[in-house]
């Protein structure tokens, strides 16, 4: 994070943060078996891998993501054409795309997308001296279009009204226990990465194993109904932002919070600004107006200098470092696998 101060781990700040990408020798994968198909690219501007992607970890123990010490960044998703791993290295200006699996061809084809090469960065004008600031610091910040909606939909239901821990937590044990292992060399070794389940396993899942993953009921319905539409639901990815929000708030148990959070990535939607959020609020309050009690509607208000541009603002008061200092208890975590 940018900034003297150093950022709750809230899901907040962690969504609107940097993924480190350490720098150095050893990738922490074991070496390839197989010759991955291989793409290069080469931005036309500034670029930071852990800024771009960050967004798609959930946790630092993500099974399905990983920053290694060699400086590249691992995604391992199920795309249309089937499970892919997916290495991204940058390195003399110019990008090093590594991909296996059936959906090896598929992630390669979307790569620039996936690191913001849809994205329009120049149209941003900061208002604010902290935003110009932020902006300044990380040039190398774009948005990321996925492409993939189901993968970002189902974490973000498993992050609804629980603790960050919490919810990463489901997230991991329930893409490790019914998901498959990651094509390539990133589903290899001791610390294996995973292709997050097929619609169809997501539904097969048992009621005990939610209960055992602290997912309460409510989440858990939300998913299944879901991924009985996954098909419907992916379809959105052609759609504008607002249309696909539209679409996704169908399901029961999807709301303005969780479409925000899926387009954020899928289309990499600079305008979807998360409301109902524990913590925005207050943040972008503190950050643009000294108001660390503001709600959704000040947060819109002084948001209102960014339109088209709200989401982008945001992550740059996420990492400019200025949140208020916290004066009451996190919110208690409750295991519903020990009721």
């Amino acid at each position: 994070m940018a900034g003297r101060f150093a950022q709750r781990p809230t899901r907040t700040t962690v969504r609107g943060g940097h993924a480190g990408v350490p720098a150095g020798a050893g990738a922490g994968i074991p070496r390839q078996a197989a010759a991955p198909r291989v793409r290069r690219w080469v931005p036309d501007g500034p670029l930071d891998l852990g800024l771009v992607l960050g967004p798609l970890r959930r946790g630092p123990a993500d099974p399905a993501f990983r920053a290694t010490a060699d400086g590249s960044v691992w995604r391992a998703c199920r795309t249309p054409a089937g499970p892919g791993t997916l290495r991204v290295r940058a390195y003399g200006g110019e990008v090093l795309g590594e991909a296996w699996g059936p959906g090896a061809e598929w992630l390669l084809d979307r790569l620039p997308e996936w690191l913001g090469a849809a994205d329009e960065p120049e149209a941003f004008v900061p208002r604010h001296r902290l935003v110009a600031l932020a902006r300044h610091r990380r040039p190398g910040l774009r948005l990321t279009r996925t492409g993939l909606v189901l993968e970002s939909l189902i974490p973000s239901v498993l992050e609804q009204k629980v603790t960050t821990d919490e919810a990463y937590r489901a997230w991991r044990l329930l893409v490790r226990k019914f998901g498959e292992r990651a094509p390539g060399p990133a589903g290899a070794g001791d610390r294996p990465m995973y292709v997050m389940p097929a619609p169809r396993t997501w539904a097969l899942i048992p009621s005990w194993e939610w209960h055992r993953a602290g997912v309460d009921d409510k989440r858990a319905s939300t998913i299944l109904r879901a991924v009985r539409v996954a098909a419907r639901l992916e379809q959105a990815v052609s759609m504008p932002a607002a249309e696909a929000r539209a679409r996704l708030e169908v399901v029961p148990g999807v709301g303005p919070w969780t479409s925000a959070e899926v387009v954020q990535r899928s289309h990499g939607a600079a305008d979807a600004v998360t409301v109902g959020d524990l913590h925005l609020p207050g943040i972008v309050g503190w950050a643009l107006a000294g108001d660390r009690q503001a709600d959704d509607a000040v947060m819109l208000r002084l948001l209102e200098p960014y339109a088209g541009q709200r989401h982008r603002a945001v992550r740059f008061i996420l990492l400019s470092g200025r949140v208020p200092a916290r004066r009451a208890p996190k919110m208690p975590r409750v295991d519903i696998g020990l009721l």
